[in-house]
């Protein structure tokens, strides 16, 4: 069971049902132990792959109010060792991000070469809440899908590998969510009131999350819709995709300096 990356040249619906896999999913130990072989490889794999230090991976995480991107990044790079990954987490722009273009903070934050970059939101944020929102007119965020574009790719011909993943939630599971998340002591500080306004709008959200995916699903930066329903699924999904790409980029440990290999230690 793999994920395929969104095709341009095909329609999305991001139905509710579309959010569940009914058929194929392995039971829960299997899952619990394909899960953790995944792990076990990007761990592995990380570590030539931070000592190469010839490209960069950058995951870009989207998702509606508690589809899973926290959970994604504590289960997924379990096994990562964290010098050689960073996360980010894209909030409300703040003044001084504001001043400048929208992907000026976004650049900032792509991963240096060597090194897992994680985005919790990111700049698709900037054609998804304003154009939901009526932030900025439509003549402005209309453009931006192709801005986005040859961002993406003047990024992935200079070293970053780019996966990214939409987690795709149903309204009924997104509901129970944020109902277990108002209840208990240790997630509701998570909980904002204009989430509730964000669900009224599903929508418009629905209709510019599949704008989004479809206009910028590209070969350098493809979008893979993720059912997230069920989140040892979600994980399993996920994890295998970032394994399989960190594999075939066929990552070496770099040769030492001869000089260093003479030395001697007494």
């Amino acid at each position: 069971m793999k994920l395929q990356p969104v095709s341009q040249s095909l329609r999305i619906h991001l139905r509710d049902s579309d959010a569940r896999i009914k058929k194929g999913v392995p039971e829960k130990v299997e899952l619990h132990a394909e899960i953790t072989k995944q792990q076990q490889r990007i761990g592995e794999l990380q570590r030539v792959f931070n000592a190469e230090a010839r490209q960069a991976l950058l995951i870009v995480l989207q998702g509606r109010d508690a589809a899973g991107k926290d959970g994604t990044i504590r289960h997924v790079f379990e096994a990562v060792d964290p010098q050689g990954c960073e996360v980010t987490s894209f909030k409300v722009p703040t003044s001084l991000e504001l001043a400048h273009d929208y992907l000026w903070r976004v650049h900032a934050r792509i991963p240096e070469r060597g090194m897992i970059g994680i985005f919790n939101r990111s700049h698709y944020e900037d054609v998804l809440v304003v154009r939901v929102k009526n932030i900025v007119p439509k003549k402005v965020w209309k453009k931006r899908y192709a801005q986005i574009n040859d961002f993406e790719e003047m990024l992935s011909e200079n070293g970053v590998v780019i996966l990214k993943f939409f987690l795709h939630v149903s309204r009924d599971e997104q509901k129970a969510r944020l109902r277990d998340r108002l209840s208990d002591a240790t997630k509701n500080w998570k909980f904002r009131a204009g989430d509730l306004d964000d669900r009224a709008l599903w929508d418009d959200y629905t209709e510019a999350y599949k704008d989004a995916l479809r206009k910028c699903s590209t070969s350098c930066a493809p979008w893979y819709i993720v059912p997230a329903d069920d989140k040892g699924l979600r994980n399993l999904l996920i994890a295998r995709v970032i394994a399989d790409t960190l594999e075939s980029l066929k990552p070496k440990y770099p040769r030492a300096d001869p000089a260093v290999l003479q030395l001697k230690i007494t």
